[in-house]
């Protein structure tokens, strides 16, 4: 089966992550939206359709009959049986909402397709749907995931031994893959499992409390201290307190301080005791603001923290206020919170701050990948000329 996975403008309220990758790519969970779609059917390669500047870094593969699938959409056993069942020119709704579409031949449009599948035969689905429709979805949906990833991904493998010298709490639920390190540390499973990926890195002293997923490549530092419903995606080191939070991959959080209900993007840094606040002193609800519609959002949430694009930076001691949003690429230091919204490209805060430019910005994030072994690639810096070049200040 061809399958791609198609963006809607549902995007634009998943900003700043959407700047830079297909909703699909959201980690959320142990998986991705796209990783949980592919686990499902058992497939190697999922398509993307995206917007045009995104499009460049996702190549095509589909050659015949493809099934479009949201890729806001979380893939579910009862999902997968609903979407194989549809035919050629079938559409699978919920309500309003276009979950699938068959198409016998290439669709080169997000326009196209969502005018397609409103002629087609409908076919309405009356199960149960996890969507991600606002950033903060992400960490608050986060510790369902990776309870349904974890049994999904760990029934049929066993576990790697835990070391006599870990103390863990409900051992039958920590799966360990092959390669990893675990030096004396205290896992506590009780509430909810606990992933740790191949070759990844506990080091004395740190606390886990389930659920958590911690990802390939990734090291936990001493004593840090990890609580539930946290994803640390691959090739993080993380250190400090975090908690129902999830990085993406290649961030760095390698010292003391606090992140909580918090989404980070990919390559980004924080530098030491760096603190987000998660809750008002007045106990209100957190308001975030909305990029593409260019006003304060409420969450509906009393816990909310930070939000932050790849590539971006802080400085040591900064200090981000309760439901901050932070660009791509930007560098945030100085001795005052930051504005609750930053946008892309800015360095510094406050009336200091100015526009990163963009070929610093590139260098800076060329200096980072090489110190893991990699490069970044020239549509992901026609990204970030795109992203430098759209910003609204």
């Amino acid at each position: 089966m061809q399958i791609c996975l198609f963006d809607t403008p549902l995007r634009e309220n998943l900003f700043p992550f959407t700047h830079t990758r297909s909703i699909a790519d959201i980690r959320c969970g142990i998986l991705t939206l796209r990783e949980r779609w592919e686990h499902y059917f058992g497939v190697k390669h999922t398509d993307t359709l995206t917007v045009s500047y995104l499009q460049n870094n996702y190549p095509s593969l589909a050659t015949n009959t493809i099934t479009y699938i949201n890729g806001s959409v979380h893939a579910s056993a009862a999902l997968k049986t609903a979407i194989i069942a549809l035919e050629s020119g079938q559409a699978l709704f919920s309500n309003e909402l276009l979950i699938a579409y068959v198409s016998l031949e290439p669709i080169n449009s997000i326009e196209d397709l969502l005018h397609k599948a409103q002629k087609a035969n409908k076919i309405e689905y009356a199960g149960h749907i996890d969507q991600l429709c606002h950033i903060w979805d992400i960490f608050t949906q986060n510790g369902a995931q990776i309870k349904a990833d974890f049994k999904s991904i760990t029934s049929e493998k066993n576990s790697a031994s835990l070391p006599h010298f870990v103390q863990a709490i409900n051992p039958e639920a920590i799966f360990i893959e092959e390669g990893a390190i675990l030096m004396p540390c205290i896992i506590n499973a009780s509430n909810g499992p606990v992933y740790i990926g191949k070759h990844a890195e506990i080091m004395e002293g740190a606390l886990l409390r389930g659920p958590i997923a911690i990802g390939a490549h990734s090291t936990i530092k001493m004593g840090a201290k990890i609580y539930g419903d946290t994803t640390i995606g691959s090739g993080c080191r993380i250190g400090g307190e975090v908690s129902n939070s999830v990085f993406f991959e290649n961030s760095n959080k390698g010292h003391d301080g606090f992140i909580g209900n918090s989404v980070v993007g990919a390559w980004c840094n924080f530098g030491a005791d760096t603190n987000c606040s998660n809750l008002k002193n007045n106990y209100s609800l957190v308001s975030v603001y909305n990029e593409a519609k260019h006003e304060m959002q409420s969450t509906g949430l009393q816990f909310c923290g930070l939000f932050m694009g790849d590539h971006s930076k802080t400085g040591i001691n900064t200090m981000i206020n309760t439901g901050t949003v932070i660009g791509v690429a930007c560098n945030i230091f100085g001795s005052e919170f930051p504005e609750k919204y930053i946008p892309s490209f800015t360095w510094g805060i406050g009336k200091e701050a100015t526009v990163h430019k963009i070929d610093k910005a590139i260098t800076t994030a060329q200096a980072m990948m090489q110190r893991r072994q990699q490069q970044l690639s020239e549509p992901a810096i026609a990204i970030l000329h795109h992203i430098s070049n759209n910003v609204k200040r």
